[in-house]
């Protein structure tokens, strides 16, 4: 049995302070200091007045520290499980990019070697496959030569491993297609990379996208006569949206605003690139070239490429420019993400849920990280 003291303890609705958590594989109690020991000895761990979080769920990151997902190495993804652990994250979802479908075949087929086996890092849920079905219009720093219009049969034959997919709704056949898939499989239907008019999102929505790929990003804009894919987005209650809190890629004087209409609808991701973790430079993103300085990644025609953030720093921002209390704001990045993927075993920190925790200082850097129970 393992114990943390000395720090706020993040839940659902609230904070506890004063208290003990007890943990093993999974979540024990929350105890009073004078009962560590009461479950059985074990290792106690000191929180020095910080933040005692659940661990971190990125439903959208592309690499980091030099490895791609969508490069299809074993090697890679496991190196990349690992990593990510020290900015708190626990589990994850590899996300591809609009490549050849021979590329995700091979890409699918590896994660659902390291899901059944297990890794030593982060945890995979599974894949967030970023395209192909999406809009040349508004591909960003999407290959081309790779969209295709959304095909049902690929999607269904790897619904075993395909958690999430961005879709472009106003493209040729979208609305059946996502009807049908929805009605197949347990996948997410997200718009993003879109061209849609209000109208035309809305009628995505209707047909089963419950979610927004990076909101604002590659999408129609919200304009007071044509609301575009981010109106749409936004008036729609059943519809979550990812934020990439960097202060880069939204300007953070909106970020409380979105947060009014959102609330726990809003999910914080990274979009991290292999220049994530990496000094300034020039990368590869999807057979492209990418430029990284400072926050900010493009490729050479000047269209944003990604992004170089942490999860954890995508917090830090957050409430910062939000003044949101900390149960708040590390929600978005745990029980939201769980909820979206219909996890009832991660998230929060509740009795029996898996023992993913965070130690953070306040400023959320991260002191400790624990899988499953495991320290990494």
């Amino acid at each position: 049995m393992k114990y943390i003291k000395n720090g706020k303890i993040i839940m659902p609705d609230g904070e506890i302070t004063g208290k003990v958590l007890v943990f093993s594989r999974e979540i024990v109690d929350i105890i009073d200091e004078e009962q560590i020991g009461s479950f059985g000895f074990g290792d106690v761990y000191d929180a020095e007045g910080g933040i005692i979080a659940p661990g971190l769920i990125d439903l959208h990151i592309h690499g980091y520290m030099g490895e791609d997902s969508s490069d299809g190495i074993e090697k890679g993804l496991l190196e990349m499980s690992e990593a990510v652990t020290k900015n708190g994250v626990t589990s994850w979802l590899p996300t591809t990019m609009t490549v050849p479908f021979e590329q995700l075949e091979k890409v699918f087929d590896i994660v659902r070697k390291l899901m059944a086996n297990g890794v030593d890092g982060a945890q995979i849920l599974g894949v967030n496959a970023e395209g192909p079905f999406i809009s040349p219009k508004y591909k960003g720093a999407q290959k081309e030569e790779n969209i295709k219009n959304i095909d049902v049969d690929f999607l269904i034959r790897n619904s075993d491993v395909i958690k999430l997919t961005t879709v472009a709704p106003e493209t040729e056949g979208a609305l059946d297609a996502i009807k049908e898939v929805k009605a197949k499989t347990d996948i997410v239907m997200s718009i993003g990379h879109t061209s849609a008019t209000f109208a035309q999102a809305m009628a995505g929505i209707d047909a089963g996208i419950s979610h927004a790929t990076h909101l604002f990003n590659a999408m129609t804009p919200l304009n007071h006569r044509e609301p575009g894919t981010v109106g749409a987005c936004l008036v729609s209650e059943n519809v979550t949206c990812e934020l990439i809190a960097d202060t880069f890629h939204i300007n953070p004087g909106l970020f409380k605003l979105i947060y009014g209409i959102k609330k726990d609808k809003l999910i914080l991701i990274t979009d991290c690139t292999r220049a994530g973790g990496l000094e300034d430079g020039e990368y590869d993103l999807g057979g492209q070239l990418l430029t990284k300085k400072g926050i900010e990644c493009r490729l050479p025609d000047g269209t944003i490429a990604g992004s170089v953030l942490t999860l954890n720093k995508a917090l830090y921002n957050f409430k910062n420019h939000t003044g949101l209390e900390d149960y708040q704001v590390i929600a978005l990045s745990t029980l939201g993400p769980a909820k979206l993927l219909g996890d009832n075993t991660r998230g929060s920190l509740e009795k029996g849920k898996n023992a993913d925790i965070v130690i953070f200082d306040r400023e959320y850097n991260v002191k400790k990280t624990f899988v499953k129970g495991k320290e990494i």
